[in-house]
């Protein structure tokens, strides 16, 4: 009897894990979502603190805006753009027409480092 009682604690034990590894696994993919939504939401604010700073000059700024991407354009260099995407893989996420915006949980993501050799 005793071995037939290990035997199902065993079994109970089991089961407990597994329960618990399905909340852990939970537990992650929303916590996933979390980081994702937050690094969102700060780029936002970054842009929008950004937009705050300039409204005062804003006819200057879009100018400013304008010649430079001409100087980049004609001199075939990586512009504002580049370096925003850049930035964005920097952070964690996906840059790479498959799963871009998306946040990258397994390392690099051999489609999006693709993209910086072709420049």
């Amino acid at each position: 009897m005793a071995k037939q009682e290990m035997f199902s604690q065993v079994i109970h034990m089991e089961k407990k894990l597994l329960t618990v590894h399905e909340e852990i696994r939970e537990l992650k993919e929303q916590l996933a979502s979390l980081i994702e939504e937050n690094q969102g939401l700060v780029i936002e604010n970054r842009m929008l603190r950004e937009r705050l700073e300039n409204v005062g000059g804003f006819s200057d700024a879009a100018s400013e805006e304008t010649s430079d991407n001409k100087t980049d354009a004609s001199t075939g260099l990586p512009g504002e753009g580049y370096d925003n995407l850049a930035r964005l893989y920097q952070e964690g996420f996906h840059i790479c027409n498959l799963n871009y915006g998306g946040l990258r949980t397994d390392g690099d993501c051999l489609f999006c480092l693709s993209f910086f050799q072709n420049k």
